[in-house]
Formats: C-alpha cells, sequence, structure tokens
C-alpha cells in the first residue's frame, strides 16, 4: 500500500511515498481503509524533529484519518501513522460519522475542533459575556473558535489575522471586529498560538482576572522568561495547553466530538475546509502549510 515516510529529519522535502505492507492490528485495534488524512501543523513538527527522537526514524506521519472498518463504519479516529492508505486504530476510540459529513470537515472537527472546545471550555472557562480574542483567526483552530466562543455565550469576539482576506474570514463566521494592539478593550480570554510579539501585545491587554491561553508557537521565536510579579500586577493568568493529555482524560473526547458534529450538522458550525492534496504530493501541502498558503483544513486523499 502506498504510505508517506520519512527517514531522517527536515523539511518537507524529507517526506517520500513509499510502499509499505499493510499494518496488522493488534489486541483492542482495527483496520481502517483511509478516506481522507488530515494535516496538522504538528505533522510538520514531527518531521522537522521538534516531536520525534531519532530512534524513532523511519516514521510515517499523520494523526488523523477518517476511513472504514472493515465491516462497514464509517468513523473518524486518532491515529499514529495517518499518511497512508490502510491504518489500525484503537477500537475504543472510534467515533462514528454520519455520511451526510464529508471528510474535510469531519476531519477539521477532530484535532483543530476539539483544541478550539478545550480551549475555550477547559483551559479559559469560558463564562457568559466575557469578550474573547482569538489569534490567527482564520486558521483551523482559530475559525473554529471564533464561532464556539459565540455558541457558548462570549459577549464580543475579536479576531486577529495575518491578511485583509483572513480578517474578511473571520468576520463571516462571527467575529464582531478586527483585533488590533492596542486593543480598544480590555479582553478576558485571549487564546495564541502564535508567540512572539502577539504573545507579548496579548498579556498587557487583559482585563482583570483576565486569561491568555498560549497551545503554539508558530513564530518560533524563544518565549521570554515571566515573571509571576508581572502577572500579580496585572491581576491575570497565563494558562498553557496541550491537546494530547486531555484527551486523555475521562470526557474529553468522545463527548466534545459529538457535540462538534451535531452543531455543525445543524448549521450551526461551520468547519473551513481548504485545499484537498493527493496523498502522494504531502510534501507539497507541508509547505503551503508552512508558507501560510492555507485557510482552513488541509486533507490529503489516496
Amino acid at each position: 500500500m502506498l504510505a508517506i515516510r520519512f527517514d531522517r529529519f527536515g523539511g518537507p522535502e524529507v517526506l517520500t511515498p513509499i510502499d509499505v505492507p499493510v499494518p496488522v492490528p493488534g489486541p483492542g485495534e482495527t483496520l481502517l481503509t483511509v478516506e481522507a488524512a488530515g494535516v496538522n501543523f504538528a505533522d510538520t513538527l514531527q518531521v522537522d524533529g521538534s516531536y520525534l527522537s531519532p530512534d524513532l526514524l523511519p516514521h510515517i506521519p499523520g494523526g488523523e484519518v477518517v476511513g472504514r472498518t472493515e465491516d462497514g463504519r464509517r468513523v473518524l479516529a486518532k491515529v499514529t501513522h495517518g499518511y497512508a492508505e490502510r491504518v489500525v486504530a484503537r477500537e475504543s476510540a472510534l467515533v462514528e460519522v454520519p455520511e451526510e459529513l464529508d471528510a474535510p470537515r469531519a476531519l477539521a472537527l477532530l484535532t483543530q475542533g476539539l483544541t478550539a472546545w478545550h480551549l475555550l471550555r477547559s483551559a479559559a472557562r469560558l463564562q457568559n459575556g466575557e469578550s474573547v480574542v482569538v489569534h490567527s483567526a482564520a486558521g483551523g483552530v482559530g475559525s473554529l473558535a471564533v464561532q464556539l466562543a459565540r455558541e457558548f455565550g462570549a459577549g464580543r469576539v475579536l479576531a486577529q489575522a495575518s491578511t485583509a482576506e483572513k480578517e474578511k474570514l473571520a468576520l463571516e463566521l462571527g467575529a464582531d471586529e478586527v483585533a488590533r494592539y492596542p486593543l480598544a478593550l480590555r479582553a478576558d480570554v485571549i487564546l495564541d498560538a502564535a508567540g512572539g510579539d502577539l504573545f507579548d501585545h496579548a498579556l498587557g491587554s487583559l482585563a482583570d482576572f483576565g486569561r491568555l491561553v498560549t497551545y503554539g508557537n508558530a513564530s518560533r521565536t524563544a518565549f521570554a522568561a515571566l515573571d509571576p510579579a508581572k502577572l500579580s500586577r496585572l491581576n491575570a493568568a497565563v494558562v498553557g495547553f496541550w491537546l494530547r493529555p486531555t484527551l486523555a482524560r475521562p470526557g474529553g473526547l468522545r463527548e466534545p466530538l459529538e457535540q462538534l458534529i451535531a452543531l455543525t450538522l445543524q448549521g450551526r458550525l461551520r468547519p473551513v475546509t481548504g485545499i484537498e492534496y493527493p496523498l502522494a504530493e504531502a510534501g507539497t501541502a507541508h509547505t503551503d502549510l508552512l508558507e501560510r498558503r492555507t485557510t482552513g483544513k488541509v486533507v490529503l486523499r489516496p
């Protein structure tokens, strides 16, 4: 079967189409025929060595797929080697996907959707009427966080994005206005995956008892040491968030994901889908993602 593998760390150029044996499910696992695999920023970190140690090479990346079980069920699954025509997944972690929900939208709800859900519910603990600023508001997580913030009762939602076109998309998705620093108002919640200057601007823009939730560092800028005394003076908090351990908590995966699917089917949540690439062109997909040429969910089709 066709899979995408890298044998050394590097950029998108190290991703190589290769023929490999069909994997064999172990106890508690099932074999899936892949309909589509999701591409995430975290995949690029696996490829460049930020997430993996050399002893794990060679490696097939990819953490999520829509596929069919051998008995015909259509499911969403968190996996380990998703850039392939067939993968194994834990049976206990499968979530069935209605036929009317296409694969790109379904995949947008898995890593990005669950991240947005937990950023607002678990990390920020958003309260009714609070103001929310979403950085990278046209991206996979940000575009859903803008909508979910409104769904969860935010009083005002502001969107930060890197281009005028992306700002327009965020406004179409329900943001009240574009966020430009310094903010005209103090924000109760700010969601940041960029780091760098945006993190610094955000920290100084929090309202009393505001929460800045950091869940990435797309700027690749080293974070300065954070002085607890500064947080005391600001009367604010910085909250770190990582999806992987969150999904391992009771109620962390299935219940939020089923809610996201229901909201989408009801037309109350619009996952933004982007470009689809053939599986063999995974390197091009990574290049476009890193160059910020994509908007919304990027998928690979076997």
